[in-house]
Parts: C-alpha cells; sequence; structure tokens
C-alpha cells in the first residue's frame, strides 16, 4: 500500500487508481524566463521520486508537466509584467526565443538528473485556444466577470476557497485595504484573461479583444486536456500553495462542480547555508556551478534523498561533498557484492525498503536501509536487491570511465615497487596518484584503480 500526505486533507491517504492501475499526475513546470536553479530541481527530484516509486508498485503513470511560456506576471498577485517580456527586453530576443533557450537549458540539466520527465510536456502558448474556451465557461457560469483590464475570477463565488492554504478569505477580505483596481469585486480575484495593449509582443484574439492568458489558468487548462476533469495527484513547490494552487482548485471546480484534483502534494524549500536563496547574496546555483565546483548532478540527485521531502533542506557545499563521498562509498560496495560469492537473504531489506518509500517517499530511511544492506557478505544476491531499489533510486552504478594511461602507468610502478618492498616509493607513488584525482585500492592478488 502506497501512502502520501494530501496537503488538502492533512492526512496520509492510500493512491487510487483506475481499473487499468493507472495514476493521472500533474506536475507544475517551469516558467522558461531564466536559467534554472538546484532549489527549482528539488521540486522536479520529487516529481521524479513520486513517478518512480508508484512505478515500482506497479502502477501506470499518465503525467503532465507544463512549461510556462507566457502570463506568469513578476508577482503571484497578477501585478507587474509578463516574467517571458522581462526576459525578452533583458536579453533582446523575442519572447518565443527566451522560451526555446531557457527550456533547452531546463532539459539539459533534468537529463543530468535523471529525472522521470512526465508523459506529456506541454508550452502554455500551445493551448491558448482552449485557455479561451475554459474562461468563457466560468463566465458564462457568473463565476467570472470582465472589467476595462481584463477577466477575473470572483472568489466570493467559490467559498472554499482558502481551504488548501488554510487561509480564511472573509477575515482577509475584512481586514483588507483598498485595492488600487477599483473595478475588482474583491482585492484577491485573480486574473484569467488579460487585455493587452497594442505594444503587448505575445498577445491572441479573443471574445474581449486581444490579450493573452493569466498564469494560473494554464495549469487547469493543460491537465484538463491531457487527464481530463479527474486527476488523481497535483506536485509543486510549497510556494504555490496560497495562490496558484489555491486559484487552480477553485476555478477547475468551479468549471466542473466537482473536486477535479484529489491529492496535492507539495515539497518544501531549498535553503543555501541556512537562507533563502537571493541574487543578492550570491548564492544562486545551477547545476553547472555545481560541476564547476567538481561535483555532478548525480551528487545533487543522490543530496535530495538525504532529507524528506516535507522539510525544509538546507544546502551547502560541504553537506553536498558528504553525499557525494557516501554516493562514492555505495557504488565501490555495490561493486565488490557484484562479483561476491556470498549467499544472502535480502528479503528483510527489501521489505523494509518498500516500507519506507511507501510510506510517503521515506527516502532517507529507505538509504539508511540501502547503507546497512552493504554492510553484508559481498553478495551477488545484495547487488541484485540494490540493482531493484535503483529503480527508485535512478542512480548510475554502470559508470565507466577511462583511467588515463599516465595514472595507469604511475598504478603499476607502485604495484611493482610493493612487490620488490620499496614501500617509501610505493607510498610516494600512491600520492601522487591521489594527486591527480584517483586513489588505489589494494585486493590479495591485485589492485583498482578509482577516481576520487
Amino acid at each position: 500500500m502506497v501512502k502520501f500526505y494530501n496537503s488538502l486533507s492533512r492526512r496520509k491517504e492510500e493512491v487510487t487508481c483506475d481499473e487499468n492501475k493507472r495514476v493521472k499526475m500533474y506536475s507544475c513546470g517551469p516558467t522558461v524566463y531564466y536559467y534554472p536553479h538546484i532549489g527549482n530541481f528539488r521540486a522536479y527530484l520529487f516529481m521524479d521520486n513520486i513517478r518512480r516509486v508508484l512505478k515500482f508498485n506497479g502502477f501506470q503513470l499518465d503525467g503532465v508537466m507544463n512549461i510556462t511560456d507566457v502570463g506568469h506576471l513578476t508577482s503571484d498577485a497578477d501585478e507587474g509584467e509578463d516574467k517571458m517580456l522581462v526576459a525578452s527586453q533583458r536579453e533582446h530576443k523575442t519572447p518565443w526565443e527566451i522560451a526555446k533557450f531557457y527550456t533547452n537549458i531546463f532539459m539539459t540539466d533534468a537529463k543530468k538528473l535523471n529525472i522521470d520527465l512526465p508523459e506529456h510536456i506541454v508550452p502554455a502558448t500551445s493551448v491558448v485556444d482552449e485557455m479561451i474556451e475554459f474562461v468563457q465557461a466560468l463566465l458564462d457560469n457568473g463565476y467570472a466577470y470582465e472589467t476595462s483590464k481584463g477577466i477575473y475570477f470572483d472568489i466570493q463565488k467559490f467559498p472554499e476557497y482558502g481551504r488548501l492554504s488554510g487561509m480564511d478569505i472573509n477575515e482577509k477580505l475584512a481586514g483588507a485595504r483598498i485595492d488600487v483596481d477599483e473595478e475588482k469585486h474583491t482585492p484577491y480575484d485573480f486574473v484569467l484573461w488579460v487585455k493587452a495593449p497594442k505594444q503587448h509582443i505575445m498577445q491572441w484574439q479573443s471574445p474581449w479583444g486581444m490579450g493573452y492568458p493569466g498564469w494560473h489558468i494554464e495549469c487547469s487548462v493543460i491537465g484538463d486536456k491531457f487527464l481530463g476533469e479527474h486527476i488523481d495527484i497535483h506536485t509543486g513547490g510549497v510556494d504555490h500553495k496560497p495562490v496558484h494552487h489555491e486559484n487552480e482548485i477553485a476555478q477547475s471546480n468551479c468549471r466542473y462542480a466537482h473536486e477535479v484534483v484529489k491529492t496535492w502534494m507539495h515539497v518544501e524549500f531549498l535553503q543555501v547555508d541556512g537562507g533563502k536563496m537571493s541574487k543578492s547574496l550570491n548564492n544562486i546555483y545551477r547545476i553547472a556551478d555545481l560541476e564547476q565546483r567538481g561535483f555532478t548532478a548525480e551528487d545533487f540527485r543522490f543530496f535530495y534523498f538525504l532529507a524528506h521531502y516535507s522539510k525544509q533542506h538546507n544546502f551547502t557545499f560541504e553537506a553536498l561533498e558528504m553525499a557525494k563521498n557516501t554516493l562514492k562509498s555505495i557504488k565501490n560496495l555495490a561493486k565488490e557484492h557484484k562479483n561476491g560469492s556470498h549467499s544472502v537473504n535480502t528479503s528483510k531489506f527489501e521489505e523494509e525498503f518498500l516500507q519506507s518509500i511507501n510510506d510517503d517517499l521515506n527516502m532517507p530511511k529507505a538509504i539508511a536501509c540501502v547503507q546497512k544492506m552493504l554492510k553484508e557478505e559481498r553478495s551477488r544476491d545484495v547487488y541484485n536487491a540494490l540493482m531493484k531499489f535503483n529503480q527508485v533510486l535512478g542512480l548510475n552504478f554502470e559508470e565507466t570511465e577511462e583511467i588515463p594511461d599516465n595514472i595507469k602507468a604511475k598504478a603499476e610502478a607502485r604495484w611493482l615497487a610493493k612487490q620488490n618492498r620499496d614501500f617509501a616509493a610505493a607510498d610516494a607513488l600512491r600520492n601522487e596518484i591521489s594527486s591527480l584525482g584517483y586513489e588505489i585500492k589494494d585486493a590479495k592478488d591485485g589492485y583498482e584503480i578509482l577516481k576520487n
């Protein structure tokens, strides 16, 4: 039985599926206006973790992720310029060129992280007609209204607004200051469609004149188009709960007159050095930044497993170094078990691993189970169990790296010196090899060269 924490009901619930054991899952995707950073990728590793655990349990995934290439204003509260236009002006490119460039970078980094991407990846600009139809339906049913600036959702028509985040909207409305937009019924009404000025680069014809969609509408529409009006799981960052996901719930549930999403799942923030990531602090790191410091995307992938998704995870380079070394140790032990000759019953470890991942993705406990199993006598049974677990972990245990000829020559010279009992020369060569980024692991009948 797989149980995940549902942010809406505030309890762990069993994952359900249709008669084909299919789970329909929607994940909020990137806004492709700038380089994705490691904080962003915690959300996509979270998505990957859910997908792999469900597949491990025999479920079939029908997943969708949006690409926001229009409509995301610089404020979640529908204020400021469209982020794509800001990037367009900054880089002197068209919004479409911006979207293509940063989408490609996101996909490249996602591949490095071995993220299991959803079956459907959908740019917002590809479903504008469907968005217009969705907005029109809300207008026709009395849930939206038109102003000189656009079409807005009337949150007073949805009494359950605020249920996801625990916000009492009536209290907020009672204490709200006068909103600068006097045409809005309440300050918290959100935009579905923006009426664009003539000079606006991205705009489409609609029943309300030329314009472009708001940010929140795209997820409801893309989810509906590819998954229908009943979705099992919806994922995103914890920052989406109070605005973006509240708005999704309101517009979707009103459009279809029932609860569209069953389970909402949210991943907590990734902190850096105990605080928020900030350009002013110069601590917003990309995968490329980690690589420049001698780490790999896989090191960061493993780092993700060391804290529960519902807890803030503090990133430091010291912590990443520890994760890198732990992963290296696991891989070295895996090689030893691959060639092991003992017989080990791994059933208790397999049961513990399964219970860990199925209990709301308890990956720290799952990793502890892996480390405990690897302490067993060297056995192919252990290696086979690890490979089974790796359907969830998504690590590369078969990597091969060609050892440079000069390192091989020094290693052989060291071995000969050791055989001749010239231990001073052997130690000097070992230190020299280590300074070049490699280490020698001696065995009874030879040695192995490993990269540090």
